[in-house]
Formats: structure tokens, sequence, C-alpha cells
């Protein structure tokens, strides 16, 4: 007899989870409560890469892109990959030092990334203001994807699989008989389920409470703007990132440029009534941080269209990955991460599940419980 498995959650860490979960003979339904990657998948850059500063988020990484490497050949499914590299920049010699020790770590791992002096970082980006730094890190091996299409590409596997997948369906309670969480409540109606995998994204704090448990997870909002450069930006400039000043910009295709970045900082927010677009001082500042950056963005830049997502965020920028109480699996918080990651989350919710304990990757570091004490903080969350 299969294990029963409610997935919350209809975002691409969910549906993984799900396919991963049916693939080992679970018995998946997936409860989305409004329509597939209508939450942060949706609204997300879909970047992948293998530079942060913390072992865990580096193993992350390569677990999943050992999948997204062969996803087309897998899923049969073209997600547009555009591998162009991410380049960090470093103005203060303490960041550029922090750089250096995160290249090296990520070496020590496996990942091929490179410091590089300022010089050496323009011959990336031609038009870098190369003298206002002081030191850099690349990976030519980080790149985008389309989130929507990636998204579609597992769904339609999971439902291979045997998925039952439910938009416009919202999971109102969770049941829990003593320490023991044994079903949802869906339409006024409790369904029973062996295993509960919270993957709800900017609610999943909300969800959690539903248990009885408390997460630190707090929806954070962050903004993406299209923007025309004064000077088009070539399609082979990595996305570029000002670690000091929190601004990025990549390459969007015919000569255009996504910016954004913490310039302005992340206000909180809920995730049921967010802005859906970005205001003017903050489309301003950011065209004015990433104009001291390089040449590309001179006075006659012009924004086209902004867009807003949000980040669930946790105090260290790092998931919770964990049997957080028998049947109630949680895999959230992911900080702007969960995307990229969701490939290996996958796998780990299924293994958390069927053998209860991880060994894909060595997940010990993002329990609940670490908020307790001293723990490693993420520091590249762009």
């Amino acid at each position: 007899m299969s294990d029963s498995v409610a997935v919350i959650g209809g975002g691409i860490v969910g549906v993984a989870a799900a396919y991963e979960l049916a693939k080992r003979g679970a018995d998946v339904t997936v409860y989305e409560k409004n329509t597939l990657g209508s939450g942060s998948t949706g609204r997300s850059g879909g970047g992948i890469r293998s530079q942060f500063s913390t072992p865990v988020n580096v193993q992350l990484s390569l677990a999943s892109k050992q999948v997204w490497d062969e996803f087309e050949a897998q899923f049969g499914v073209d997600i547009r990959r555009r591998r162009v590299g991410y380049l960090f920049l470093a103005r203060e010699q303490a960041t550029a030092d922090a750089l250096r020790e995160n290249v090296a770590m990520q070496n020590d791992h496996g990942v091929p990334s490179t410091y590089l002096s300022p010089a050496e970082a323009r011959e990336y980006c031609p038009e870098l203001h190369h003298d206002r730094y002081s030191g850099a890190a690349y990976n030519a091996e980080d790149e985008f994807v389309d989130p929507y299409l990636s998204l579609q590409g597992y769904a339609a596997a999971a439902r291979k699989q045997g998925v039952d997948i439910q938009p416009k369906t919202e999971v109102t309670d969770i049941r829990r008989e003593g320490d023991i969480v044994t079903g949802v409540q869906v339409d006024g109606v409790w369904v029973d389920a062996d295993f509960v995998v919270n993957a709800a994204g900017p609610w999943a704090s909300r969800v959690a409470s539903m248990a009885g448990i408390d997460l630190p997870i707090s929806p954070e909002l962050h903004r993406l703007a299209i923007a025309e450069p004064e000077t088009p930006l070539p399609d082979d400039v990595p996305l570029t990132i000002d670690v000091d000043s929190g601004a990025v910009f990549r390459p969007e295709g015919d000569g255009l440029a996504a910016v954004g970045g913490s310039v302005s900082g992340h206000p909180s927010a809920d995730p049921d009534d967010f802005p859906q677009s970005a205001d003017l001082n903050w489309s301003l500042d950011v065209l004015e941080a990433v104009a001291e950056m390089c040449g590309y963005f001179g006075p006659e830049s012009t924004i086209r269209d902004t867009i807003t997502g949000l980040y669930a965020t946790t105090p260290d920028a790092n998931p919770i990955i964990e049997e957080t109480c028998p049947g109630l699996v949680n895999a959230v918080g992911f900080s702007g991460h969960g995307f990229m990651h969701a490939p290996a989350v996958g796998m780990l919710v299924a293994e958390l599940v069927f053998d209860g304990s991880a060994s894909l990757v060595d997940i010990s570091a993002l329990s609940s419980d670490r908020f307790e004490g001293e723990n490693d903080t993420e520091q590249t969350v762009i």
C-alpha cells in the first residue's frame, strides 16, 4: 500500500516534490489555491547558479544542476536556457575578500567559479566601470531558464506519474492528532494523508501554523524592471551584481536589460495583497544604481515595464527542509532560491517521506531549530 501525500503549493518546489514522490510510488495530490505557478514561480527570474556563500546552498545547486543539465532530454521541454554566467562585483575590500573565500569554498565543492581582478571582470562586461571595484567572482556555467516552461515540464511529468493536481483548491486546515499530522481540510472536508508537504512559498508560515508550527518566514517584496539601456546590452554579458550597492542587471534580449536588486530595500508584504508593479521612485533608484556600475545605462535609459514578486525569507536566508513533526514535511523559506533548487528539494522531500532522512544533501543545517543559536547566514541573496 502506497503512502498518501498531500502537497500544499503548486509552485515548482511543490510540483517537483510531487513528481519525485510519485516516482517512488506515493499517491500524491497537489493543492494549489490559485493556478499553477501563480505565486513566486510565475514571477521568478529563472536564474540558476552555484555561487553561494554557504556550503549547503552550493550542494543544493550541484544536486539540482544534474537535473537542469538534462531537463530538456528528461522532460521533453525546451526551457530556453541562456548560459551567460553570473558576475559578482565588490566595491569594498572586505566584500572582495569574502568573494575570494566564497570562490575557494565553491572550488572545494567542484564549482568552477573564478576570482577576478576588476580589470579581468571588464573582459566579461566591456562597459564596466572597473575602477570603482576591488574584486569580482565569475562562473560561466550560471544561467537562466524559463520558469513557466520548467514548471509545466514538471507538471506534465507529475501527471504522467499519476499525481492529481488540483488548482483553485485551497487547504484551509491541517489535522494533527497528538504529534502526528494525519490530513488536510479542503472545501470543508477532511482528507486523510500519511504525509503533508508544506511547499506554500510566501504562505508557508500560515500553512505551518495550521499544524501548530511556528516558522520564522516573512514574505518580502522584490521588484524587477525591464529597461532599455542607452547603449544596447549585448546578449553575452553575464548577470552582473554589485554586492555592496545591491544593484543587478542582466541581458533580456534585443538590447534590453532586466534590472533590480536591493537598492531601496525589500519591504514586507502580504502575499494575498501586494503591489503588482514597482513604483516610480524605485525605478529611478535602480536605473541610477546600474548606471553607477557600467556605461550601458546613461541618462537616456528608460523603463519599459516592471514586475513584482515575493521572496519567502528566513532570518539567515537559508531554507527550512525537514520533517518538522511526524507526517509534516516543510520545504519552505528559500529566500529567492527555491526555483533553482527545486530539483534537489523534490528529491529530498521524497527521501524524507520514504527513507525517514535525507541522503542526497546533508540538510542538518536546515532544520527549524537552528534559529535558537548561531547559524551560517547566506550572503549572496539577489
